[in-house]
């Protein structure tokens, strides 16, 4: 069953330092059998409140893959990245 982790990302304030987390995450995922399904764009709240800056959903084969994937050295490596440059949640749900 695929599984799909979702970053929520509510605030950004260093751009150059996630354009460097984003390009080394592809390979990390990729190299875990992930894709990206989004990756920024519009977005529209069609209901309720939700003040998000950017939305990004991963897909991988299987929750095992996507905690491998979140575990990994490579992805250890960028967190850093990530957390000094935005503030983000990131959950990881079941597909159907």
């Amino acid at each position: 069953m695929p599984a799909y982790v979702i970053a929520d990302v509510r605030d950004a304030w260093d751009a150059d330092a996630l354009e460097e987390y984003r390009r080394r995450n592809t390979d990390a995922v990729a190299n875990h059998g992930g894709r990206f399904v989004v990756r920024g764009g519009e977005h529209e709240v069609l209901d309720g409140e939700w003040d998000s800056k950017r939305f990004v959903v991963m897909e991988f084969p299987d929750a095992a893959a996507a905690r491998a994937w979140w575990k990994s050295d490579e992805y250890e490596a960028i967190k850093p990245i990530r957390r000094g440059a935005s503030t983000t949640n990131i959950v990881l749900v079941d597909g159907v």
